[in-house]
């Protein structure tokens, strides 16, 4: 095993990891205080400091063996973010905005990434390259977590948007979809994938929704950036 290469790669995604996923938390709680719920904010989680959202085994443990094992994803969480959507004055509107704030904040990481690939050049030849690397994993994990977490299925983000923006005669069944939102996701994640390698048949159903997704938003935020393809 090449031990400085491992190194190497681990280096240029812990950054990114960590602030990818303890920021989207962060950015619930910031926005729940906003309107109107101080939980998170009397325990101290509406910082942008990511070591106040960190959780062990989600932020360290899961996503440091999936690079190491050379996983064709990357996964991981932070401690979640209380909040009491009973406090806030549209509960059911509000859980949307509050839903939605993490996602957007991973959206804002990848385009601030794309910017600053525009100082590369002012970096030294033994400096600039693992910048770079440091950069490109920022914009593949922020923009995997924002579409990911947008899936509309409780209790992933993007559910609770649903949840709070469709017409009740829709939202309902599709909250009562939460308490086996987790389940379903293992299934499509590992169980569907591990299935059909088990038949010889090449089967990702969340992957080969997401990349695509993915793909698309990286070529608008690249035009938005000043780059091109």
């Amino acid at each position: 095993m090449d031990i400085v290469g491992l190194l190497y790669t681990v280096s240029t995604w812990v950054l990114p990891a960590l602030l990818a996923i303890t920021l989207h938390e962060a950015a619930h709680g910031w926005m729940a205080w906003k309107l109107g719920d101080d939980t998170a904010y009397m325990q101290g989680r509406v910082t942008f400091n990511p070591l106040r959202h960190i959780d062990p085994m989600g932020t360290v443990v899961v996503p440091g063996m999936l690079v190491l094992l050379k996983a064709p994803f990357l996964f991981g969480w932070a401690k979640p973010v209380p909040v009491d959507f009973m406090r806030l004055p549209s509960p059911r509107r509000d859980m949307a905005v509050v839903a939605i704030a993490g996602p957007l904040v991973n959206l804002a990481q990848a385009y601030i990434a794309m910017l600053l690939f525009h100082l590369i050049p002012y970096f030294g030849s033994y400096t600039a390259p693992w910048i770079a690397a440091n950069l490109q994993n920022a914009i593949l994990i922020n923009l995997l977590l924002c579409v990911f977490n947008m899936l509309p299925l409780p209790p992933l983000d993007g559910g609770r948007v649903a949840v709070g923006w469709l017409p009740l005669f829709l939202a309902r069944p599709l909250a009562r979809l939460e308490r086996y939102g987790m389940v379903i996701l293992l299934i499509l994640l590992l169980a569907v994938p591990l299935l059909g390698q088990a038949m010889g048949v090449a089967i990702n159903p969340v992957g080969q929704l997401l990349f695509p997704m993915v793909a698309g938003l990286e070529d608008i935020l690249l035009v938005l950036s000043g780059h091109s393809r």
